[in-house]
């Protein structure tokens, strides 16, 4: 006897309506890139500050450059007067005192081609032969030079005077030029350069084909060393061209004076009795003065940029 089967019906599902959620997803790290660089609040509002610190100076110089000597007291420094005379105070400034100050000029460009360009000039050989050549008291060349860049010029001012002047070359253009030939941190900056931006190897190759040392560092070693020595230059001669307390204890013939000290003059004229106050013509000329700086760095901000970036991509 068969017994009947049974099938037992499946149970349907039960549906819910309820579905289940997805896990939520943590976001990743941002990725920054050079397109889309990463921002910071502090970094601007400091970089917003150094700018005002810089800028504003330049401002106050070119709008006060364009009034009188009445219009400097009459209205804000950071605003112009009625008066617009800055034409008329770049003529006065030329023509003042039998046009001295075109002399100071001429004495300034004179200063900044012997001293700055002879400095760089140095730096450069000097630069190129302590990381290319092996001698005897290298390392005591290094701790000198290191000490020199740590100490400030004007604590070797007085020394230089006293040697100067037994020499009898005090109140000459040359106690001006000579010591600024010597440029530790040019010379520093010159060495570190060489030593990354000209390869060995290459040298060597110029030797086996019978260049001389010479040849070699003029024809090889100096195009590669161009970013570097536009930098020195723009620091020698930033440092000259500024160069105030050595020629204040060096001359004393206002005709051989730099343009800082013969602005410096000008502005002493208004606290001595019976001098005539001429600080119109003392911002006219401060403002002529810093103009060359301005032009040159603006015409060698590319070599300047490519000698700050040079090593900093790997090939």
């Amino acid at each position: 006897m068969s017994s009947p089967l049974t099938t037992a019906s499946p149970t349907p599902a039960v549906a819910t309506t309820d579905a289940p959620k997805a896990a939520p997803r943590l976001r990743g790290p941002r990725r920054h890139s050079v397109q889309k660089p990463r921002r910071s609040v502090l970094l601007t509002v400091l970089t917003s500050l150094i700018v005002l610190y810089t800028v504003v100076p330049l401002i106050w110089l070119a709008v006060n450059a364009t009034k009188t000597q009445a219009g400097l007291a009459d209205s804000s420094g950071l605003w112009f007067s009625d008066d617009f005379a800055l034409w008329d105070n770049i003529r006065d400034t030329f023509t003042y005192d039998d046009g001295v100050f075109g002399r100071w000029l001429l004495n300034t460009l004179l200063y900044v081609v012997l001293g700055a360009g002879g400095a760089t000039f140095l730096a450069v050989l000097g630069g190129y032969a302590l990381a290319k050549f092996d001698f005897p008291g290298k390392r005591g060349v290094f701790a000198v030079v290191i000490g020199a860049v740590a100490v400030p010029g004007t604590a070797l001012a007085v020394p230089t005077f006293l040697m100067f002047s037994k020499m009898g070359l005090t109140d000459t253009p040359w106690a001006v030029i000579i010591p600024s030939l010597v440029s530790p941190f040019g010379l520093y900056l010159m060495w570190v350069f060489a030593s990354e931006a000209i390869p060995t190897e290459l040298l060597e190759a110029a030797r086996i084909d019978g260049a001389g040392e010479a040849r070699t560092f003029f024809r090889v070693a100096l195009p590669l060393l161009a970013p570097g020595i536009v930098t020195v230059l723009l620091f020698t001669t930033v440092a000259t061209w500024n160069n105030y307390f050595l020629p204040l204890i060096m001359l004393k013939d206002p005709d051989w004076y730099p343009l800082t000290l013969g602005l410096s003059a000008w502005n002493a004229q208004a606290e001595t009795i019976g001098g005539e106050v001429i600080f119109n013509l003392v911002i006219t000329g401060s403002l002529l003065t810093i103009l060359p700086l301005i032009a040159a760095f603006l015409l060698l901000q590319k070599y300047w940029q490519s000698g700050l970036a040079a090593g900093s991509v790997k090939e």
